[in-house]
């Protein structure tokens, strides 16, 4: 029994039903799913592979940034123009090559706030052209962070985006209570420390409001989160907030579930093993990780150009010799290569943490050939198709109790 077998579509971006499916069996097994933030190509492959050799479905995600960067950075983004080609480019990209990792994908946009939304907009023209097309959107799912402005805008205006996604039965996920941090120029490093912490009226509030209108949603509600990685003792995460939150609107509304309510966990670089399980346990099916993710691809480059800086210094001549060319080094496909590899292992280590590995059976997908299966299923850390030696130096210490 895995995942597989309550999808519809097995591999793949999956939409609709599909990731209501997919989210209620792993709220049912106690796992979350990791959401990583890809800005190329590049980082697309890592988190695939990570998730193919994991054995795992994975929740692909694009930033207002980081769908800018898609574009080019050269792109004008005065208004969003550069993240809105960017994400749409992003978007095709990832469902033309996720199937050949034989996973299920969740094709997700991360953080929408207030002076976004015409970013959003410009997206949700993009899955509406593609659901009238192909009878599916565009993205499985979108995010709105209106976590800054009044309650009472921030519910009302994320109901009227849910009402224009509804026909399409696409996810949407949004943020009441902020989260601290800095992340892809939104900073909330100053916010008062009670921003951090959702208070179960306003979950309640949120799901009177939309669940009338759809079931595809995801709350994201702080519990003291905050973006990037930061010393021991400075984060206050208190995950059995959110089991206080299922308990107060399982009461409210008399549901027979104890989880009623689908609980999304940002800000997951540097956070314990016990900070995640017990958040899992509550009712969080979706993870964010982005901070330890950069920081694997960079080691994996910065070690390779420590390493070979003797015959990457000029076109020809190294220690070898003086005649000898350089170009297998400087290529950037070798280079890059190695930044894939130690971020895969990183994602590889929150997989196994999240509880996510092995949840999937992975049937492999090359085109033109018919899917075989992969029969390993052990995946300990360290050991992926990228070899033990693709291990991290000088990393950030992760999820360390």
């Amino acid at each position: 029994m895995g995942c597989q077998d309550v999808l519809t579509r097995k591999t793949g971006v999956i939409v609709g039903d599909d990731v209501l499916k997919l989210f209620n069996y792993a709220q049912e097994h106690k796992f979350a799913i990791p959401a990583i933030n890809v800005t190329s190509s590049s980082t697309v492959v890592a988190a695939l592979e990570a998730a193919r050799d994991a054995k795992a479905p994975i929740i692909l995600q694009m930033s207002q940034g980081g769908a800018a960067y898609f574009a080019g950075k050269g792109v004008a983004n005065g208004k969003q123009e550069a993240s809105i080609a960017g994400g749409i480019a992003g978007a095709h990209y990832i469902r033309a090559v996720a199937p050949a990792y034989g996973i299920p994908v969740i094709l997700h946009t991360d953080h929408c706030a207030k002076k976004l939304l015409p970013w959003l907009d410009g997206l949700l023209d993009a899955d509406e052209a593609y659901f009238k097309e192909k009878g599916e959107p565009l993205f499985s799912s979108h995010m709105i962070d209106l976590s800054e402005e009044e309650v009472e805008y921030n519910i009302n205006t994320t109901a009227a985006y849910l009402k224009r996604v509804a026909p399409m039965k696409q996810w949407l996920e949004m943020e009441i209570g902020i989260t601290g941090g800095e992340e892809d120029g939104v900073n909330n490093e100053d916010v008062d420390n009670n921003s951090l912490y959702t208070q179960p009226e306003d979950i309640l509030a949120i799901y009177k409001a939309l669940s009338p209108i759809s079931p595809f949603f995801s709350i994201a509600a702080g519990f003291g989160n905050v973006h990037g990685v930061y010393k021991p003792g400075n984060v206050k995460l208190h995950p059995e907030l959110l089991g206080k939150h299922q308990k107060y609107v399982k009461d409210a509304i008399g549901a027979k579930e104890d989880k009623p309510v689908f609980l999304v966990f940002h800000g997951g670089s540097g956070s314990s093993k016990k900070e995640f399980a017990d958040a899992i346990s509550y009712g969080v099916v979706k993870v964010n990780l982005d901070t330890d993710l950069q920081y694997a691809y960079l080691t994996g480059i910065r070690d390779y150009v420590l390493n070979k800086k003797d015959y990457i210094m000029k076109q020809v001549g190294n220690p070898d010799g003086e005649d000898k060319p350089n170009k297998k080094y400087f290529d950037p496909r070798v280079w890059v290569r190695e930044g894939e590899k130690t971020m895969s292992v990183r994602l590889t280590e929150g997989l196994v943490d999240f509880n996510t590995a092995n949840q999937f059976p992975v049937a492999i997908f090359v085109f033109g050939i018919s899917p075989g299966m992969v029969t390993s299923c052990k995946v300990a850390k360290g050991e992926t198709s990228h070899g033990r030696h693709a291990s991290l130096k000088n990393p950030i210490a992760p999820f360390s109790p």
